[in-house]
């Protein structure tokens, strides 16, 4: 039986704490399949399929990882890709409030789906999405938050948001 697990979220942008968690996770799983989720509600960044992009470019190397994008219950799309885990990071104490809710409401709706929880390793414990977008918007250096090819769609899309802005600034 092959071992397959899910890793949903955000990634807006992908960071090496997300990577650390999908390469340490394939050592305890065969298969893992990266879930995109299409949440407007948290405003992202990139689009869906620019985040599809830059987490495939991120993982080509890596032997058993599939990225997908999904709407809606994650427990569905679980079944659906017939795995029996869901993977979830914790980088700090005031993630598992949160996480555990969530664990706890999956476990109800599909008691056959266990939850993981892993930490990512200390050198990337810090790391979040919001904080690297929030480094690079204010022009610090985000060498070695992100792979190169993200930090460079980042940059480039920071350029096109600010440009944007003040395109909207000096036309009203």
């Amino acid at each position: 039986m092959i071992r397959k697990a899910l890793y949903p979220g955000t990634f807006d942008p992908l960071t090496y704490g997300h990577l650390d968690l999908i390469q340490r996770g394939l050592r305890l799983f065969d298969q893992i399949v990266v879930a995109i989720a299409n949440n407007p509600a948290k405003k992202p960044l990139f689009t869906v399929a620019d985040r599809v992009d830059m987490i495939q470019v991120a993982t080509k190397g890596l032997s058993g990882v599939e990225v997908v994008a999904f709407d809606g219950l994650l427990v569905r799309l679980a079944k659906a890709a017939d795995v029996q885990a869901i993977i979830r990071g914790l980088r700090a104490v005031s993630d598992f409030e949160y996480e555990l809710q969530m664990a706890l409401i999956n476990r109800k709706l599909s008691p056959e789906i266990e939850t993981v929880f892993m930490i990512p390793a200390g050198k990337h414990s810090y790391l979040s999405s919001s904080i690297v977008r929030e480094v690079a918007s204010l022009g610090g250096c985000i060498k070695g938050f992100v792979p190169e090819y993200i930090e460079t769609k980042l940059k480039e899309k920071l350029r096109t948001v600010k440009t944007d802005i003040n395109l909207n600034k000096s036309g009203s």
